[in-house]
């Protein structure tokens, strides 16, 4: 049994008090103090509670272009409302923020039974938790209280006015920082730790915030972009510099049971499930209940990204041939794409083994995802194949746009350590200088098209067009489907395009507000509470 997962769902029976989120002003953990935080046991398992809050499966890709449910998204359509209420998108985080400000108090109570090496150790995990916890917020609110202690009732914290961006990504590096120099290595934390978080763990997800803030400021015109970028090439460059990781060789495999554990050395944070089947604590549902019915479908703006094995996109490969059947799709195209799309011949589920063509009444693009997808699970409906968080392609992939957007160019040099890397996987050509000019290619539109198609269905498209800035241009496009293959397709009806696209939503159901959308809502019910919050522009 994964001792991690074990004793996280351990820690939810006895630590269930410390959800008690800052702004509901909800009391102290009634944990008896006298009886607790005595010994290293203890602080781990206080700190494993931090892991479940670690995000499991979701549909979140349907906020951006890359994907669409069975209805419409009012995120990514532009439709939706200042929420009532807290949602878990703030209360939850805070939450966390609070269980890793609760470790980094009571834990030094348990010094003379720990050795300061150790003390540091889970001290550093509750910092590195505390910086997610922060990014979640800020990437979607901008600016929230910046809160560092537990509070009481009573707490003045309680109505302050919410920190600057500054300030907030200042506190991030500094939690990150000590998280980097006081966590062990993968290589030391072993196959017995194997899912806690590493030295490079930290280092890695510091280049992702220092990438998102450093290109957000850059397009959206404030801050100084280069000190993020900067900090972003460098810490991308030491988990590179660590050895420490590398490319898993097959890429559909990365996510399957096959791509899990210590021999996967690409993955650097995972959200674990479990080991087995009959050997589980937690497990998910997300095939069957999210990608075969229908909850999650790629759009054609997706499958268009992913380019033909010369390594040109479809509008200037000679290799692209209009398809007649849905499988011509896939012909000399990055293999990456028949990883991620269902195709016909594809293992599929248990009531139709094989795979032929999307349900259009399901699949409303016409398209399905393939990523994670296994037919044991969609038998089983509890799939313990754990969720890639932070694999070593983003480390690449951090680096490359980080080096471009300073410089504003790359040397192959560099395209081959980072995106040549990925392309190889997926049996594309080389990216270079060369090929773009010779092609018209624009190497800042290609590095992103790298990332786009690299970590597709996992969570990222929404994120990258808000801090482009390229949102407003994106999502008020019309979502559009697979080709209508006619003779494959089970009779539907369907809108069409001129040429012969589904069309899924149409433009004028779709908007995105740049005065407003670039930034959340906050929760109604949060401004009463705290008076000197202040509601984010336009909601």
């Amino acid at each position: 049994m994964k001792v991690l997962i074990k004793n996280s769902f351990a820690t939810l029976a006895l630590l269930a008090c410390l959800t008690a989120c800052e702004v509901d002003r909800l009391p102290e953990t009634n944990i008896s103090d006298e009886t607790f935080w005595r010994s290293e046991s203890d602080i781990k398992l206080a700190n494993n509670y931090l892991y479940t809050f670690l995000p499991g499966f979701n549909t979140e890709d349907n906020w951006s272009d890359d994907a669409f449910g069975l209805a419409a998204n009012n995120i990514s359509d532009g439709s939706r409302l200042a929420p009532a209420t807290a949602t878990n998108d703030y209360n939850n985080v805070y939450n966390l923020i609070r269980a890793a400000n609760n470790t980094l108090e009571k834990a030094p109570r348990a010094a003379g039974a720990v050795s300061p090496a150790v003390m540091d150790r889970y001290l550093a995990e509750a910092r590195f938790f505390r910086a997610w916890g922060y990014y979640s917020l800020v990437q979607k609110y901008g600016t929230v209280p910046l809160i560092l202690k537990t509070l009481t009732e009573d707490s003045p914290e309680l109505t302050q006015p919410a920190a600057s961006r500054d300030e907030i990504f200042k506190q991030m590096y500094e939690d990150l920082d000590f998280a980097i120099a006081k966590l062990p290595t993968p290589t030391a934390l072993g196959n017995a730790d194997y899912g806690r978080i590493s030295n490079t763990a930290a280092l890695a997800f510091k280049a992702r915030v220092a990438l998102f803030e450093g290109t957000r400021a850059k397009y959206h015109k404030y801050g100084d972009p280069n000190t993020h970028l900067t900090l972003a090439v460098n810490a991308a460059k030491a988990v590179m510099d660590s050895k420490e990781h590398d490319l898993f060789g097959n890429y559909f495999d990365l996510f399957q049971l096959a791509g899990e554990g210590r021999q996967n050395r690409e993955n650097i944070i995972v959200r674990q499930y479990g080991v087995s089947n009959t050997d589980r604590v937690s497990t998910h549902n997300y095939y069957r209940g999210s990608l075969e019915t229908g909850n999650m479908n790629p759009t054609k703006s997706l499958a268009d990204s992913y380019l033909m094995k010369d390594g040109l996109p479809v509008s200037k490969s000679p290799l692209y041939k209009a398809p007649v059947k849905s499988v011509d799709v896939f012909t000399d195209r990055d293999t990456r794409m028949s990883a991620t799309f269902m195709k016909a011949g594809d293992p599929y589920m248990t009531t139709k083994p094989i795979f032929d063509i999307a349900n259009l009444v399901f699949n409303k693009t016409g398209f399905t995802f393939r990523k994670y997808a296994n037919i044991d699970d969609w038998n089983t409906q509890a799939s313990t194949t754990d969720r890639a968080l932070l694999r070593y392609a983003e480390v690449l992939l951090t680096y490359a746009e980080a080096k471009y957007e300073l410089d504003g160019a790359i040397s192959d040099a560099d395209l081959d350590l980072t995106i040549n890397r990925l392309r190889a996987r997926g049996g594309v050509a080389k990216l270079t200088n060369a090929l773009a000019a010779a092609n018209g290619l624009n190497l800042r539109d290609e590095i992103r098209r790298e990332r786009r198609v690299e970590l597709a269905q996992e969570g990222f498209r929404y994120w990258d067009l808000i801090r482009w800035k390229t949102a407003e241009t994106e999502l008020v496009k019309p979502v559009l489907g697979n080709y209508f293959f006619k003779s494959e397709y089970v009779s539907s009806t369907v809108n069409l395009t001129p040429d012969n696209y589904i069309i899924v939503q149409a433009a004028n159901f779709r908007k995105f507000d740049p005065a407003k959308d670039y930034l959340w809502p906050l929760p109604v019910n949060e401004l009463a509470l705290n008076p000197a919050l202040q509601q984010n522009p336009g909601w």
